[in-house]
């Protein structure tokens, strides 16, 4: 399995860490630590969520509404926080994404019209 270095990983533009956590929840529900891990892989290790920025995101999303949380039992002594997708969190997915493709379209249309 090819590794990124240090230096070919992207910081995650801004405006997108939320789109990202909520994509990654869509597809089910996960605990932190688990949630960097997916978005790390999903992105053949180009983005790293470290954690000073993904545990004050899910705790913003969750004053918002757009995610929940739920202690779970992992082990006998030992619990961990399991965040799921809410009704409201589909539909700001739904938003970001439309949002972002937009923005990523005029993007590529000013590098488009820039080479040429």
């Amino acid at each position: 399995m090819h590794r990124e270095s240090e230096s070919e990983r992207a910081d995650i533009p801004p405006g997108t860490l939320h789109l990202l956590i909520l994509k990654t929840l869509a597809r089910g529900s996960l605990h932190g630590y688990a949630i960097a891990q997916r978005i790390k892989h999903n992105s053949e290790e180009v983005l790293q969520v470290e954690e000073g920025s993904l545990y004050p995101a899910l705790q913003r999303m969750l004053l918002k509404g757009w995610v929940e949380a739920e202690w779970v039992q992992v082990g006998p002594k030992r619990r961990t926080r399991v965040y799921s997708l809410t009704a409201g969190g589909r539909h700001q997915l739904d938003t970001e994404v439309n949002a972002f493709t937009r923005v990523m379209q005029a993007i590529v249309r000013v590098i488009q019209t820039a080479e040429g």
